[in-house]
């Protein structure tokens, strides 16, 4: 997003923020689901979108006709935030769609949270995605959008049944459809971000040969909340490809101090002086 675009989420953001503490999770999490599916719609309506965030409209005249549009049809609170996202200004069309979507994601998230649940859809998005990545044949089918959106819908809840919230369940129907137009494998990122960012955390993706212990994990978390000065929680990956060592990811830093980069380096050195 451009600048107006992310400073007219943040609005929105801020209205999710004062609407959330005095509402039910039930409520929160039913508004949620009256959110994205208005980001569906404007998905399916480039004209409805565009009218929307056309900024020879005052805030006030789009929010109005979005009134018109869902009067009885969505909960006070999904009104009272979408207002907020269409009284905004937008630098396209398409931000709008995208910034609904992920307040939709938020206020899913939010009734998680209010429900005692949201390190528990952190971690359940991690494992999914785990899951789908570690089998090429479901990773290809899962991300196949050439093959009908129920279908690999379908897959996923078949995956989730019974293991997960019926949030994490919602979110990851978001992930198979593209999540902000990423692929499923950088939507479960997403998302696994989005929660971890609800708890204050930043995510550090961790990568290992052999499973850490519970301490070695302790200090490795240690080590990068004093580093980051904020708390981190880890997603680890067992691999043992990369032979040994350990590679972190948090944001766009990497270090990568596992055996199979030094060979690599090691290879490149050596052809180098051919």
């Amino acid at each position: 997003m451009q600048a107006a675009s992310r400073e007219s989420y943040a609005t929105a953001r801020a209205q999710l923020d004062s609407y959330v503490p005095s509402a039910s999770a039930e409520d929160v999490a039913a508004n949620a689901g009256d959110v994205l599916g208005v980001a569906a719609l404007l998905g399916r309506e480039p004209g409805l979108r565009r009218a929307l965030s056309d900024a020879n409209r005052t805030g006030t005249e789009r929010s109005g006709l979005l009134n018109q549009i869902l009067a009885g049809k969505v909960g006070a609170g999904a009104t009272t935030l979408l207002g907020a996202l269409v009284s905004g200004l937008w630098s396209r069309p398409t931000d709008l769609v995208n910034a609904t979507e992920r307040l939709g994601a938020e206020t899913l998230l939010a009734s998680a949270e209010k429900s005692g649940q949201l390190a528990d859809v952190e971690d359940e998005l991690f494992r999914l995605g785990q899951v789908v990545a570690g089998d090429s044949r479901l990773a290809a089918a899962v991300g196949d959008t050439t093959a009908e959106l129920s279908r690999r819908v379908q897959l996923v809840s078949d995956l989730l049944a019974g293991r997960a919230t019926s949030v994490t369940a919602r979110l990851a129907e978001l992930a198979v459809a593209g999540f902000e137009g990423r692929n499923f494998d950088g939507s479960v990122t997403r998302l696994v971000e989005l929660a971890a960012e609800r708890r204050n955390r930043s995510v550090a993706y961790v990568t290992v040969a052999v499973p850490l212990t519970d301490e070695q994990e302790r200090r490795l978390v240690a080590e990068l909340a004093r580093r980051y000065g904020r708390e981190i929680t880890a997603k680890v990956t067992v691999d043992p490809e990369i032979l040994g060592g350990i590679s972190v990811r948090v944001g766009h830093d990497l270090y990568d101090g596992t055996i199979l980069r030094r060979l690599a380096e090691t290879r490149n050195a050596l052809a180098g002086r051919n």
